[in-house]
């Protein structure tokens, strides 16, 4: 097998592209990152109540339980309501505007600001559904949201209306950001014998294998539109580039050079790719075509260039790992190559993440880097105007790979504890911390696009 960069290691495969950062200046800067979850206004209170099953199918019974757990969750998991607990909500549950009492859900104990309800129902093999939001002090006129939702029934197909129902909910309430619920994420799990590429909804529901190489798989990247997913295949052939077609479920055909290729990274238009290489001896950033052809150096320095990451706003900037003065570290610089800047000092991070409104980088640090140094290696987002940083993740374990949500309100990320890793997602402040897989080990989580 070909050699990897230098600082790597021996840690494990896992951590093959892992890199840098450290931050420079305050620590007690909270107050300042504005993520769209701690933006100094009052969270709405809002209650989901139990939505009513009407008609006679049987299936009705479970897509109801389905679709409530479904909805009252991903409400919850937005990070921008105070949601009213179900133990606090009045009795019944209203079916229509008509059978809604709003006087009862605005009084305590619920003081709910906002309610949503509806029905579901199950009829001709179809799953239909009616869900409103109302305001609770607009008595004249207090509809805010109304959906009708008549797709196929099947065994997800309530899950699937409760996270668009959700999602519109969040983007009414939010500020016409558009939820989560129907993101993906993708990861490398060795459930199966093998690391392979795998895939599950943003809350860890419907996990899949999307992989069967036989090989390991590391680096998962799916492509803005979701069509492609570009990861890294190590063999004893050596470390290559591979792109799977999600809509053909096979791999598709990219181009196999000299040297070790690793660590993909689409542009925000899915045209190009960003890479590490060493088929010049030292690994440098790479950027080709998404077929693999019209490749160009980005990068010439001594020293490895590793993990690039486009800001996902502009696609004009590239962040990446450099070790050009020793310890990795965190670099920015335009598309071309140029406009060079370092961005972190000290200490030893890795794995950057570009936020999606181009403002911040989450990245793993290790801020007291050296044998018998305290202090562990946990999650960081960095302000990239002006360098400033907020500590994440506190002595949870090791922390690895954050990637963003499509909002900028999350972040998953690897979290391994004693030898054991699991994927773990929280809010973009690093509250509401909690993990998504248990079975096998978890690693190197990336967030869709949409």
């Amino acid at each position: 097998m070909r050699n990897l960069p230098r600082f790597v290691g021996k840690r494990s495969t896992d951590c093959l592209f892992a890199v840098i950062l450290a931050a420079t200046t305050m620590a007690n800067a909270q107050d300042w990152v504005h993520t769209g979850t701690n933006l100094g206004a009052q969270k709405i209170r809002l209650a989901a109540a139990d939505f009513k099953a009407v008609g006679t199918d049987p299936a009705v019974t479970t897509a109801q339980q389905t679709f409530n757990q479904v909805l009252y969750s991903d409400l919850s998991n937005a990070g921008i309501f105070d949601m009213v607990s179900k133990s606090l909500a009045p009795t019944g549950t209203p079916g229509s505007p008509a059978e809604i009492n709003l006087a009862q859900w605005s009084a305590p104990p619920a003081n709910a600001a906002m309610v949503a309800f509806g029905a579901i129902n199950v009829q001709g093999g179809r799953d239909i559904v009616f869900g409103w939001l109302f305001d609770t002090k607009n008595t004249q006129s207090p509809q805010v949201l109304g959906q009708q939702y008549n797709e196929a029934d099947t065994p997800d197909t309530p899950r699937h209306i409760a996270h668009e129902f959700a999602d519109a909910i969040i983007s009414r309430l939010g500020g016409g950001i558009n939820g989560i619920a129907e993101s993906k994420i993708f990861y490398v799990s060795d459930r199966s014998g093998k690391k392979e590429i795998w895939e599950m909804d943003y809350d860890g529901a419907n996990q899949h294998q999307i992989t069967h190489l036989g090989q390991i798989a590391l680096s998962p990247r799916i492509s803005p539109d979701g069509g492609r997913l570009a990861f890294n295949e190590l063999s004893s052939k050596g470390s290559n580039i591979r792109i799977f077609s999600m809509s053909l479920n096979r791999l598709v055909t990219f181009p196999v050079h000299d040297g070790t290729d690793f660590s993909p990274a689409w542009s925000p238009d899915g045209n190009n790719l960003a890479f590490s290489s060493s088929r010049t001896g030292d690994p440098e950033i790479w950027m080709s075509s998404a077929s693999g052809f019209n490749l160009r150096r980005i990068t010439a320095f001594r020293g490895p260039d590793v993990s690039p990451v486009f800001n996902p706003k502009t696609g004009n900037q590239i962040a990446w790992i450099s070790g050009r003065t020793g310890l990795p570290q965190v670099y920015i610089m335009d598309s071309d190559g140029t406009a060079i800047q370092r961005m972190t000092d000290g200490g030893y991070a890795t794995s950057p993440s570009w936020s999606p409104n181009g403002q911040f980088l989450a990245y793993a640090w290790s801020r007291h880097y050296g044998p018998g140094a305290p202090g562990g290696q946990d999650i960081y987002v960095m302000d990239i105007a002006s360098h400033r940083w907020i500590q994440l993740t506190h002595d949870i374990g090791r922390t690895d790979f954050p990637s963003w949500s499509p909002d900028g309100r999350h972040i998953v990320f690897q979290r391994t504890t004693h030898g054991h890793s699991e994927i773990w997602t929280m809010l973009a402040d690093g509250s509401q911390q909690h993990a998504l897989t248990k079975t096998g080990n978890g690693r190197m989580p990336n967030w869709s696009w949409k």
